[in-house]
């Protein structure tokens, strides 16, 4: 083997990786399908879903009330109702089957129900007043809209017939404030004060749309390359001059370059765009998608070694993107997961980038509040490359033995086949 200076050495070294980055970036910018996914839909899903969810919060959802009082309880319960931000009293039903026709045409999404003892039993020292409330369960949000307001009013009324009675009492009215209400509160919406929608969950799907594209990208690439025979573990150009290293580094570098310039658009620009929430540091956020976009570059290495065509990841792991937003914990508290499926959520790279960009990005929190998320990150980075150095290498070991046996197979065929002509000839 000859021998070289270690400069000269280290040059050739940073020379092939230099190529092989160069290599890599003309195989996307050469194919369609991949220049769909890493920039079509990294482009385009950041606006599409915002646009879909243009409206925070949904306001005067249309709900019916059926009065079977009809006293100045109930009718000031209504008023209250129908003032609330939530929902708005579109229909007064004399009877609840009125107002189950309109709940079956769509026309409403929820009905209240005041009993015809609502006053009676206001008015009356011991007895509790109720009021049913129900609700559309078709969707989070109308149950949500339905049950806050009356909520919110019922708490109100609540107050307002204590007051009453203690002044009844004989207490003056600031007393009986007090003693109605010995503690006050306020709500306070911490990081989405409108309590909306997009708030709450385009924060996560900014992150998604991120790891899924570079993860379908990187197969699809690696898919494409098993079909030229072996080019997923060579260095193109220079088939027999196999590093794994050097291969390895070089498409990471040209994945994450591309990747890096379409983070700053959707995890800075896109929040900005649509007022979502962006309180954070943007050199922090920035700071913090280097080792998640390193990470994702080498686990979608790993697992594309295990692609044999470009359609494989599109098919069969297209469904995982609603399931990653799910174990990320950002829709459903971790804690509240069973271990298994916890301790599964912590393979992949989206998890703890979707929870440290909420931190950063909504909440306003420093890269040293973050650095749980951003040290695993950078633990990730380190194994999936090892993963990939070492599934890429056994991959391409493994190509080698079974190319060489089919040319041996191939040459005993000839041979056999030249005997038999050579056998027929001397016969003739």
């Amino acid at each position: 083997m000859k021998k070289y200076p270690l400069a000269t050495w280290l040059l050739y070294r940073i020379e092939d990786v230099w190529y092989v980055y160069v290599q890599e970036l003309k195989r996307i910018f050469s194919d369609k399908g991949v220049m769909l996914i890493f920039f079509v839909a990294v482009l385009a899903y950041p606006i599409l879903y915002p646009f879909i969810y243009y409206h925070e919060a949904i306001v005067d959802l249309p709900i019916a009330v059926v009065d079977m009082n009809a006293s100045h309880y109930s009718r000031e319960y209504i008023r209250m109702i129908d003032a609330t931000r939530e929902v708005a009293v579109s229909y007064k039903c004399t009877n609840m089957n009125e107002a189950e026709s309109l709940y079956h045409e769509r026309k409403i999404h929820g009905i209240i129900y005041i009993p015809s003892d609502f006053e009676k039993n206001i008015l009356t020292a011991g007895a509790q007043a109720t009021v049913s409330v129900y609700c559309d369960m078709s969707s989070f949000l109308y149950y949500k809209n339905v049950l806050q307001a009356s909520n919110f009013v019922m708490l109100d009324q609540h107050v307002k017939i204590q007051t009453q009675r203690y002044e009844l009492l004989g207490n003056d009215k600031a007393m009986a404030q007090t003693l109605a209400q010995p503690l006050r509160y306020e709500t306070v919406m911490l990081y989405n004060p409108a309590g909306g929608y997009p708030s709450y969950l385009l924060p996560s799907v900014l992150i998604l749309i991120l790891y899924q594209t570079m993860f379908f990208g990187i197969c699809m690439l690696a898919g494409i390359a098993r079909e030229k025979n072996g080019e997923l573990y060579y260095i193109e150009g220079r088939k027999f001059e196999r590093s794994t290293f050097r291969l390895v580094f070089g498409r990471a570098f040209a994945y994450f370059s591309i990747y890096f310039g379409l983070s700053v658009y959707a995890l800075l620009l896109v929040p900005r765009l649509f007022d979502l929430p962006h309180i954070g540091n943007p050199l922090d956020i920035m700071r913090f998608t280097v080792p998640f976009l390193l990470a994702t570059a080498f686990f979608s290495m790993t697992v594309s070694v295990f692609i044999r065509e470009r359609e494989t990841a599109m098919v069969t792991l297209l469904f995982s993107s609603i399931v990653l937003l799910f174990l990320s914990g950002a829709s459903w508290p971790s804690s509240n997961l069973p271990q298994f499926w916890a301790d599964f959520a912590r393979l992949f790279p989206s998890t703890y980038a979707i929870n440290g960009y909420i931190h950063i990005n909504s909440c306003g929190a420093s890269l040293w509040e973050t650095r749980h998320e951003y040290y695993v990150l950078w633990l990730q980075t380190g194994i999936y490359f090892l993963t990939a150095v070492g599934f890429y290498a056994f991959s391409g070991w493994y190509y080698e033995k079974t190319a060489n046996l089919e040319e041996h197979i191939n040459s005993k065929i000839d041979k056999i086949a030249e005997n038999q002509i050579v056998k027929s000839k001397r016969a003739e």
